[in-house]
C-alpha cells in the first residue's frame, strides 16, 4: 500500500490520537488503582528508574494520567497484589505478570549464560538455601562474601564486569533466570524472594505463546506500538531493547499489517509511514471526524514516559525538543536537573522543575520555562495552579512555593 492509498492525517490529528490513546487528554479513562493497572496493561511496560526527585519515573508516568493515583497503589500492585512485576523489557521495566510466559527466552538465555561462570552454581545453591530458611534478602543481607567474575545478562549488553560482589551477582543471576523475583524495595535497594512463593504455577509453568524468536519480536513491536499509540517505520528509541534493524522492522510491520493487527497511516509533511493498532480504529475515526473527547487537561510528564520514548517523534509532531538533563553537567544545562515537560490540551507548553521538601511538606517550584510565543492566559495559569496542587499532594506536600 502506498501513502496515496492510505488514510492521511495532519500532525495535529496524529498528536491528538497519541494523547487520547494514552489517556492524557479528554475525560480521565484511568481511575484509581485499577486504572493504574489497566494503563500498564495497555502500555505493556513502563520504565523503572530509581532516581526520586519528585517521584520515581514509573510513579510519575502513572500520576499524569491516572485520576487519584498515589505511590502506594503501585507498590501494592507490585508487591502485595502481584499483578505487576519488575523485570527487563525496555531497560528495567514494570509490566503485567500475565506477560511472564512471553519472556521465557530471556530467562532461558540467562540460565545458559549463568552456567559459564565458575563457582556460580555452588553460590546459587547457597543463596537459595538461605532464602528458603530466612525469607527475602538483599545483597547486603545475604551472607555470601567475596567477588565473582560475572556480568548481568539482563540487557544482553555483553559488558563484562570483573570483581563484582558475589552476593549481588548471584542474586541478580537468579533474578534474571526467573528463579527469584523482587519481593520489595527500600528506596533503590532490592529485596529478593523465591518466584514460586509469589507467582501462581499457572503463570510460572505456562508455555510461551510465541513459537519462536520471530514471533516474540513481532509481539513486542505490536506491544510498543500500543504503548505509544502511533509509531513510524523508522529507527526509534521506542523499540529500545528489541533486536530489530530496518529490514527486519519493515518485514514485521508488513506482516502485522497483513494479519490485520496494525493499520498504516500517512502523516502530512512526514515521509515515513505510521502504524497504529487496528483495535484503535474507532479512536482514529473519532479524531479524524472531530468527535473525540479532547477536553484539555494539564499534566507533568515523566522523562521516560511512553509518550517521550521517541523524542524525534515528539519533535516531528509537536515541534517540542526535550532533553533529560539529569546526566548533563550543571554548567551545561539549559533548564534543570530533573525538568518535566508540561502538557496542556494537545500541546507541550513548557517544562517545570519542582522539588518537594519532604520535611517541610512544601513543593518548591525551582523553575518554569514556557515555550516561545506561548500566550499565558488566565485559564492557563489557573490550570497550572491546580496541577501544582495535585502534584504537591502526589509528593505528600501540603503547599507550593515558587523559588
Amino acid at each position: 500500500m502506498t501513502q496515496k492509498d492510505m488514510l492521511t492525517i495532519t500532525k495535529q490529528q496524529a498528536g491528538r490520537f497519541i494523547l487520547a490513546k494514552q489517556g492524557l487528554i479528554g475525560s480521565y479513562r484511568f481511575i484509581g488503582k485499577s486504572g493504574a493497572y489497566d494503563y500498564v496493561r495497555q502500555a505493556g511496560c513502563i520504565q523503572y528508574d530509581p532516581v526520586d526527585v519528585c517521584g520515581k519515573n514509573a510513579e510519575l508516568t502513572l500520576q499524569s494520567r491516572v485520576k487519584g493515583f498515589s505511590k502506594s497503589m503501585l507498590q501494592e500492585l507490585l508487591y502485595e497484589d502481584r499483578k505487576l512485576v519488575d523485570y527487563a523489557d525496555k531497560e528495567l521495566s514494570i509490566w503485567p505478570v500475565e506477560d511472564w510466559p512471553y519472556f521465557s527466552s530471556y530467562r532461558n538465555r540467562s540460565l545458559k549464560l549463568g552456567k559459564k561462570f565458575k563457582g556460580l552454581i555452588r553460590l546459587e545453591k547457597m543463596a537459595l538455601s538461605y532464602i528458603k530458611d530466612n525469607g527475602p534478602v538483599s545483597s547486603d543481607t545475604l551472607p555470601i562474601e567475596g567477588e565473582l567474575f560475572w556480568h548481568s545478562s539482563m540487557h544482553w549488553s555483553g559488558n563484562w564486569q570483573k570483581n563484582s560482589p558475589a552476593a549481588r551477582s548471584v542474586l541478580e543471576q537468579l533474578y534474571t533466570d526467573g528463579v527469584l523475583i523482587i519481593h520489595h524495595k527500600k528506596g533503590s535497594r532490592k529485596y529478593y524472594d523465591l518466584a514460586g512463593k509469589h507467582l501462581p504455577e499457572t503463570i510460572l509453568n505456562a508455555e510461551n505463546p510465541c513459537k519462536n524468536e520471530e514471533e516474540f519480536t513481532a509481539w513486542r513491536v505490536l506491544r510498543r506500538i500500543g504503548a505509544v499509540g502511533l509509531l513510524w517505520d523508522k529507527n526509534s528509541t521506542a523499540f529500545l531493547g528489541i533486536d530489530i534493524k530496518a529490514e527486519k522492522r519493515k518485514k514485521i510491520l508488513e506482516s502485522l499489517t497483513l494479519q490485520g493487527k496494525i493499520c498504516p497511516v500517512a502523516v502530512e509533511g512526514i515521509k515515513q509511514t505510521f502504524y497504529y493498532r487496528s483495535e484503535d480504529d474507532l479512536l482514529m475515526a473519532s479524531i479524524v471526524d472531530g468527535n473525540a473527547d479532547l477536553k484539555p487537561r494539564m499534566s507533568f510528564i515523566a522523562p521516560l514516559d511512553p509518550l517521550m520514548w521517541d523524542k524525534s517523534l515528539i519533535l516531528a509532531l509537536w515541534d517540542f525538543q526535550y532533553s533529560w538533563e539529569i546526566y548533563t553537567p550543571a554548567v551545561k544545562r539549559k533548564y534543570g536537573y530533573y525538568t518535566l515537560p508540561i502538557l496542556y490540551g494537545d500541546r507541550f507548553v513548557g517544562r517545570i522543575e519542582a522539588v518537594p521538601d519532604r520535611n517541610k511538606k512544601v513543593l518548591a517550584v525551582k523553575g518554569i520555562w514556557w515555550e516561545p510565543g506561548l500566550l499565558q492566559t488566565k485559564k492557563l495559569n489557573t490550570e497550572l495552579e491546580k496541577t501544582l496542587i495535585r502534584f504537591a499532594g502526589f509528593n505528600d506536600c501540603d503547599s507550593v512555593s515558587k523559588v
